[in-house]
C-alpha cells in the first residue's frame, strides 16, 4: 500500500518546486545557525575544561557542528533539484542520485534529535564531571609554581567571580584544603606551626576562603578569615551573614548555566529538525511526481506523488533484502577466485619430471 499518495497537476508541481526552493534556503540558514550554535557551545565547554573531569558532554556540540555543515550541503543540493524539476529534460539526471541522497539526509537529520536528547541525558555525567574537576581545581589552587597548574588559581578565581559562586558545593569546601602556597607562609610563626601540626597531613588549614568568594553586594567589608568564629569580628554571626560570601557552589552554578544553554538550544534544534524534515518530505513528493513525467510527450499531465511506493513493512523488508544481496556480493568478490595458474606456476609444473 502506497504511503501518503497525492495527485499533482502541472501547476501544483511548479508551485511545490518554487516553495521548496525557498524552504531549502531557509533550511540552509537554519543549518548555519545550528553550526554556529555548536561552535558557541563547544567554546563554552572548552573554556571550562580545566574544571571538568571528562569530555563526554562535548559530543553534543560536535554533533551540532557536523549536522549543521551537512545541512548546508543537503539544502544546496535540494535547491538545485528544485531548479532542475522545472525542466523535465534535466530532472532525469537526478534519478540515480536522489535515493542515496535521501538516506544520507535522513541520517544526518535524525542526528539533530540525537543531539537534543543527549543534551538532557548527559546532565548527570556533566554534574559528575564538574564535581571531580572542581574538587581537583580547588585542591591545586595553591600550586602556582607547578608546571601545568600555574593558571589554576586564576581559573578558579575568575570562575567564582563570573558565576558568583564559592567552592564546589559551598564555601566550606575551602576549609578542607590548603589553598595558600607555602611560599607565603611564615613557618617561624607559632600560629602557622600550630595549624600545620594540627592535622596528620601537615597542611595549613583554616576557616577562610579566597577573595574571589567575596560578595560585592555585602554592606560590610568582606570577611575572608575566621569565618566560623563570631568573636573574631565585631557584630558578626556567620549563620546569618548571607551577603558576606557567595552561598551557591560553583558546581550548581555551572550545571545551571549549561542546562539553561541546553534548554535554549533544544527547541531551536527541534525547529531546525522540523524544517529539514519538511524539506526532505516535500522533495520526495516532487521526485516521485516528476518520475511519472519521464518519457511522456506532454509534461503537463497530472501525476501522483508519494512518500513510499509500498507499505512501511514491505519497504523495510525490501531494503533489508537489497542490503543482504550487496553484502553477499561483496563476500563473493572478496573470496579467492579459482583462477587459472599463472605462467610461473605453469612453468614449475612443466619442469616437474613425470613419475
Amino acid at each position: 500500500m502506497t504511503v501518503l499518495k497525492l495527485k499533482f497537476s502541472f501547476q501544483r508541481r511548479v508551485r511545490l518546486a518554487q516553495a521548496l526552493w525557498l524552504l531549502s534556503w531557509v533550511a540552509m540558514f537554519s543549518g548555519v545557525i545550528t553550526f554556529a550554535t555548536g561552535i558557541f557551545l563547544k567554546t563554552e565547554l572548552v573554556r571550562r575544561e580545566e574544571v571538568m573531569h571528562n569530555n563526554d558532554i562535548h559530543i553534543v556540540p560536535n554533533l551540532l557542528i557536523m549536522v549543521g555543515l551537512a545541512s548546508v550541503g543537503i539544502n544546496i543540493c535540494a535547491g538545485k533539484v528544485c531548479q532542475d524539476s522545472l525542466d523535465a529534460s534535466r530532472f532525469p539526471r537526478w534519478k540515480n542520485i536522489l535515493i542515496p541522497f535521501f538516506c544520507i539526509s535522513f541520517l544526518f537529520t535524525s542526528m539533530l534529535l540525537v543531539a537534543m536528547i543527549m543534551s538532557y541525558a548527559l546532565q548527570p555525567s556533566l554534574e559528575e564531571s564538574l564535581k571531580v574537576g572542581l574538587k581537583n581545581g580547588i585542591r591545586f589552587y595553591k600550586d602556582t609554581d607547578t608546571p601545568g597548574r600555574c593558571f589554576q588559581k586564576e581559573t578558579i578565581d575568575r570562575l567564582q567571580m563570573e558565576f558568583q559562586c564559592c567552592g564546589n558545593t559551598n564555601y566550606r569546601d575551602w576549609f578542607e584544603v590548603q589553598w595558600i602556597n607555602n611560599r607565603y607562609l611564615d613557618f617561624t610563626s607559632k600560629e602557622v606551626k600550630d595549624r600545620v601540626r594540627s592535622n596528620v597531613d601537615g597542611r595549613y588549614l583554616l576557616d577562610g576562603v579566597p577573595f574571589s568568594c567575596c560578595n560585592p553586594a555585602s554592606p560590610r567589608p568582606c570577611i575572608q578569615y575566621q569565618l566560623l568564629d563570631n568573636s573574631a569580628h565585631f557584630n558578626y554571626e556567620y549563620q546569618s551573614e548571607e551577603l558576606n560570601l557567595y552561598n551557591r557552589g560553583c558546581r550548581q552554578a555551572l550545571v545551571s548555566y549549561y542546562m539553561s544553554l541546553m534548554n535554549t538550544i533544544g527547541p531551536a534544534v527541534m525547529s531546525v529538525f522540523l524544517i529539514q524534515m519538511t524539506v526532505l518530505l516535500s522533495l520526495r513528493f516532487l521526485q516521485t511526481s516528476m518520475e511519472a513525467v519521464e518519457g511522456q510527450e506532454n509534461v503537463e499531465i497530472e501525476t501522483e506523488g508519494y512518500i513510499l511506493e509500498k507499505g512501511v513493512k514491505e519497504t523495510i523488508m525490501e531494503l533489508k533484502e537489497k542490503v543482504k544481496n550487496i553484502l553477499n556480493q561483496v563476500k563473493v568478490d572478496a573470496a579467492p577466485s579459482q583462477a587459472e595458474p599463472t605462467e610461473e606456476e605453469a612453468g614449475e609444473k612443466e619442469a616437474t619430471p613425470a613419475s
